[in-house]
């Protein structure tokens, strides 16, 4: 078939692209401003550019008059359905389950571990050139909740079991049995938060999520627990988290915030017990190589009209509907 594929990474790069569409390179340049490298109206497939502002990535949708598919390199998708009235009806849009679970959970844990462990302390003492022991809590025996049991959810638990933790109770938007043990339902949150020492946050943003972790999910937590955010940041009421932070009574490792980038000066910076990294959970050297396969396999997928993978929706006069490819 011939279609322009518009794609972030540099076709010559990516091993076992199947033959017949044109193939592009446009992630949108370092400026944001890069030229097209085609006519939009002759695109068929869309791979947005990753890590890049959302008016960035959603630059050309207006004039994509003849796309076919819109494929994310994110597992969320909320920058692309904040623009879809600007996407023409019967697109498929989906994202990028299986690239981002390694990477991502390995984060969830790194943060968890920094946090309970006091590492942030160890820094500071260390760049001071003083030798500062102290005690702190450890994972093992840990009652952790997942709220986000999709795919990041779930290897997430795997990283976790090693670590001798108590429980792991896992949460998302609908109840369902899994070889671990039972998917409770976000009806079932407020019951499930005080049993937690850690609640790690892995959902996806939508009307559901949107500031889910509010005064009441907060006042919920135990005492001394712990809050994980590698979701996005909009999930979290960050005027409640301020104030649970300041009381000292939980303590947060966020990877995601709200506002993003977190401006300098922000009072998020230097609250008490709080551990933050810039929005790192996919971009390690686990990406590259996830990425180009799910787009091999996707793109073999659309060549030979075969059903695609990690379809969230379908654009049309019912595009808010999902097709259930994730999971709160």
């Amino acid at each position: 078939m011939t279609a322009d594929v518009w794609l972030p990474i540099p076709p010559e790069e990516i091993a076992g692209l199947p033959q017949g569409p044109h193939y592009l390179f446009w992630d949108g340049g370092e400026d944001g401003r890069q030229e097209f490298p085609g006519d939009p109206a002759d695109c068929a497939v869309y791979v947005v550019p990753y890590m890049k502002r959302q008016p960035v990535k959603v630059r050309p949708l207006k004039e994509m008059r003849n796309l076919r598919l819109v494929q994310t390199l994110t597992a969320g998708v909320d920058d692309v359905l904040a623009q879809l009235d600007d996407i023409v009806p019967g697109v498929d849009l989906c994202n990028a389950r299986g690239v981002h679970e390694a990477s991502t959970a390995e984060l969830a844990l790194t943060l968890t571990l920094a946090s309970l462990r006091g590492i942030p302390d160890f820094v500071r003492a260390q760049q001071q050139e003083r030798w500062q022991g102290d005690f702190h809590p450890a994972l093992a025996d840990k009652s952790v909740l997942i709220v986000g049991y999709g795919s990041i959810g779930s290897a997430i638990e795997d990283r976790l079991v090693p670590f001798e933790v108590a429980r792991v109770a896992r949460v998302a938007r609908s109840a369902r049995t899994t070889e671990r043990g039972p998917v409770h339902p976000l009806a079932e949150l407020p019951a499930l938060l005080p049993e937690a020492d850690v609640v790690i946050l892995s959902t996806p943003l939508n009307d559901t999520t949107r500031g889910l972790v509010n005064s009441g999910f907060l006042a919920r937590m135990k005492d001394g627990a712990l809050l994980v955010n590698v979701a996005r940041g909009g999930v979290v009421d960050t005027k409640a988290l301020l104030a649970e932070l300041e009381s000292g009574r939980i303590t947060a490792a966020l990877d995601v915030v709200d506002p993003e980038p977190l401006p300098a000066g922000h009072p998020l910076w230097q609250a008490p017990g709080v551990l933050i990294s810039p929005h790192v959970g996919g971009p390690t050297s686990a990406f590259l190589p996830r990425a180009k396969r799910l787009l091999v396999d996707q793109l073999g997928r659309f060549v030979n009209r075969e059903p695609l993978r990690n379809v969230i929706l379908t654009t049309g006069p019912t595009s808010a509907e999902s097709r259930g490819a994730t999971s709160a």
